[in-house]
């Protein structure tokens, strides 16, 4: 049979204006993935969407079309409740480490699936990586017995090949074509391997500010409001929790770095914007999941947490005790002068760190486990000038002088601030999350 569409009059739709319908949309989905629209006509497409937009109903099909073109999970027979969680990029962003078994020791079944870093924004497959045996890939079957277990409880691994592979493939293409901010592709993006994944709820992260993709409230709002929609048309318990992302997460942006403070964070320590972080989105999860009497701060002190962390770091090859990697080089940047910091930029640290080699600036390049940022001060903190105020790691020198290039202007020392008064601007630690979107 010969088909009524074609991608040149679906582009062309978009392109002036309309509305996509139904038809349309399942069609140029399912060609993109059987290779019959060509790899230029879904990048037109893409920029049309990111120009015109699309509305719920749209992004909706889009959604759904992704889903269609791979397989689905289920866990409905796990005897405790599942629930998972995402974020759309941070530096410094390692909250999923010491959340998934800190989820998971309060009750419920964490199946995490996450991916690598690309640019400035580190990946937390790769910071897992740096654990000595630790693999990515897990299949199902063992997914679901790491599930099931509740000593362990939660599992943190790539996505299979076979969820959402349109999404994969039309991602590769938004990266090189200037359309990944495109609001309704970014939310079907997610949602599409969320909803594909099988768990009974979700909560959302959805990072604000100058390292995030997100650089306003209004637009994060958007964002996460069509995620909601998304997830809650769907059968899928879905809330959002809007979170600052105009200073990096904790003290340090890197792979095994950002390892030590998540272990710093489950003994009970830690920076205490991880820490805020954490249990905020822990009560969400849990919330969702129907488990309500529990409080995750409890589940920290006592260790409980852990001991689940070391459990589903073995239960995936790694050893939670084995040495981390050390980058071979060191470099400290020092206060000029005495004051109070007043700001430190979350997207000049987080360059900084994926020149140091902490990134990737394609898809399968290497990374580095050492490389990385240490932040010894962070605003509303008083610095003495000559400390230290952030240690570079990197195994090649040679990439010292970009990413101190990066952070030429991404601080500010007061020299006539009190040292110690609070800041009234950015990165205070007291209002991580901004915002909450529920249905």
């Amino acid at each position: 049979m010969v088909s009524v569409h074609s991608a040149v009059s679906v582009i062309m739709a978009k392109r002036d204006g309309g509305e996509l319908s139904d038809e349309q949309i399942d069609w140029v989905v399912d060609g993109f993935t059987r290779g019959e629209v060509a790899d230029e006509q879904m990048s037109a497409l893409a920029m049309a969407i990111l120009v015109r937009g699309m509305n719920r109903r749209e992004i909706a099909r889009w959604t759904g079309a992704m889903i269609e073109s791979g397989q689905r999970m289920s866990f409905a027979d796990l005897p405790r409740p599942t629930v998972d969680k995402h974020s759309t990029g941070g530096v410094g962003d390692k909250i999923t480490l010491p959340l998934a078994p800190l989820v998971a020791a309060c009750g419920a079944a964490v199946p995490q699936l996450s991916g690598r870093g690309l640019g400035h924004t580190g990946g937390t497959l790769d910071k897992l990586e740096s654990i000595p045996g630790w693999r990515a890939d897990v299949p199902v079957p063992d997914m679901r017995r790491i599930l099931a277990d509740p000593a362990i409880g939660a599992v943190i691994c790539a996505a299979g090949a076979d969820l959402a592979p349109a999404d994969k493939r039309l991602y590769a293409l938004r990266d090189v074509t200037g359309t990944v901010e495109s609001i309704p592709l970014i939310a079907s993006s997610i949602m599409s391997k969320k909803i594909a994944e099988g768990t009974a709820a979700l909560v959302l992260d959805v990072k604000v500010g100058a390292g995030a993709f997100m650089k306003t409230l209004d637009a994060a709002r958007e964002l996460a409001t069509a995620m909601v929609e998304l997830g809650t048309d769907a059968g899928l318990r879905t809330v959002a929790l809007l979170t600052a992302m105009d200073t990096p997460l904790g003290r340090t942006a890197g792979n095994a770095l950002e390892v030590a403070e998540t272990v710093e964070v489950l003994s009970g320590a830690g920076p205490a914007d991880v820490v805020e972080l954490t249990l905020a989105l822990a009560r969400e999860m849990l919330a969702q999941a129907g488990i309500g009497d529990v409080d995750p701060a409890d589940a920290l002190a006592d260790g409980r947490a852990m001991d689940h962390w070391k459990a589903m770091v073995r239960a995936q090859g790694g050893d939670p005790d084995a040495a981390l990697p050390v980058a071979a080089h060191t470099e400290i940047v020092t206060a000029a002068r005495s004051g109070t910091l007043t700001r430190l930029d979350a997207m000049g640290v987080g360059l900084a760190a994926w020149r140091l080699g902490a990134g990737r600036a394609r898809q399968g390049d290497p990374v580095q486990f050492g490389a990385g940022v240490e932040m010894h001060a962070k605003p509303g903190e008083p610095v003495v000038a000559g400390q230290p105020l952030l240690t570079l790691h990197t195994d090649t020198p040679e990439a010292f002088p970009a990413a101190l290039d990066a952070l030429r202007d991404a601080y500010a020392i007061d020299a006539a601030a009190v040292p110690g008064s609070a800041v009234p601007d950015r990165g205070a630690p007291v209002s991580i999350v901004l915002d909450r979107i529920a249905p």
